[in-house]
């Protein structure tokens, strides 16, 4: 077994190709299922619930809800962790961030490899924002490298061409023309901008001598997404006779889950797949002795390149749509960019190992 010491670079790769691996499987089964007709919104019900039963299974066998605190604090007359206050409200970001996803990987038109160039780019440079906003406030005490400004100005690129030239689902508008898939895109970017806030505030605040404990943080905002999900579940469900809903997505949603479809059950279990995903991203994020920009970097182009591969599998196997010119431009401007990261991580390596 390929033994790593935590914090080390063996460790951020061996993160890397777990995430790529499981990553690649959820690509697939999404265009798969909606292949063979079952749609976005029954996919989305039926994955979702996989996943978070996954990361919310994996959590309590682990026992990991109990969190190392540095700042205890009396709630109804037991000491919990304050350390809660902020990622309970990371757990419900996670919420919208995992049904968004999928649907994003679901829109007509729409390759798994354009997907994750747009998402994973804007993930990307709100990283960046992220460092200069607590290097601001003295949170963080490191400086980012200029490799990492430059891989983040080649992201930027990638997703720009991305958003002016890939078509959506809607016939041959531009993707940031239709509202559908800027709606769910500025939903998705929205709450992972104040997840990756908290998760670095988590990071970069931790005492002298006090655990970073990122397994007691994924246990606890994983329950905190899980409650979410099904308060939100219940409250659609119930929508129609509650409020009067008459959407056909709420039909859709409702239909999942009282006429299932035979094969809900793979569709279901391909689920599982992304809830693995959720902790090697969030492992990656929160990577000891690094920056946000980088570890959003590695994070998010580790899933582009899974994106490519699964766009190429779906293609070979699935009669999909081959990649277009301006798709492989924007991933070459991503490989321009994890070349400059590879200099950063050079560099913060060696920082790491002086002290």
């Amino acid at each position: 077994m390929w033994k790593t010491e935590d914090g080390s670079t063996g460790r951020l790769v061996q993160l890397c190709i777990g995430y790529f691996v499981f990553y690649v499987i959820t690509g697939v089964a999404v265009k798969y299922f909606q292949g063979v007709g079952m749609s976005d919104i029954e996919y989305n019900v039926y994955s979702t619930a996989a996943g978070t039963l996954t990361a919310l299974g994996v959590t309590m066998v682990n026992g990991w809800y109990r969190i190392e605190t540095s700042e205890p604090t009396k709630f109804l007359g037991r000491t919990v962790p304050g350390e809660l206050r902020y990622i309970i409200p990371s757990g419900v970001c996670t919420a919208v961030v995992i049904p968004t996803t999928t649907l994003m990987y679901s829109l007509k038109g729409v390759s798994v490899m354009v997907a994750m160039v747009i998402m994973r780019g804007a993930v990307i440079v709100i990283s960046r924002l992220v460092d200069a906003v607590q290097i601001r406030q003295g949170i963080l005490k490191k400086r980012v490298y200029a490799q990492e400004n430059l891989g983040v100005a080649f992201a930027i690129a990638a997703v720009a061409t991305t958003l002016f030239f890939s078509k959506n689902g809607e016939g041959q508008k531009p993707f940031y023309a239709s509202v559908a898939a800027m709606t769910i895109l500025g939903s998705y970017v929205t709450a992972y901008a104040i997840r990756i806030y908290i998760m670095n505030y988590y990071k970069n605040t931790r005492p002298p001598g006090v655990k970073l404990d990122n397994k007691g943080f994924l246990g606890n905002e994983q329950i905190s997404a899980s409650i979410t999900l099904t308060v939100a579940a219940v409250v659609l469900y119930h929508s129609p006779g509650w409020f009067g809903a008459t959407s056909p997505l709420v039909g859709q949603f409702v239909g999942a889950i009282r006429t299932p479809r035979p094969d809900w059950g793979w569709a279901f279990f391909s689920g599982v797949s992304f809830g693995v995903v959720a902790f090697f991203s969030v492992f990656i994020f929160m990577f000891k002795g690094r920056t946000a920009t980088f570890a959003g970097l590695v994070n998010r182009l580790t899933s582009l390149v899974a994106g490519t591969t699964a766009t190429l599998v779906v293609w070979a196997l699935l009669g999909g749509k081959p990649p277009k010119v301006y798709d492989w431009l924007s991933l070459g401007l991503i490989f321009v960019a994890v070349y400059f990261l590879t200099a950063a991580e050079k560099r913060r390596a060696a920082e790491l190992a002086k002290a």
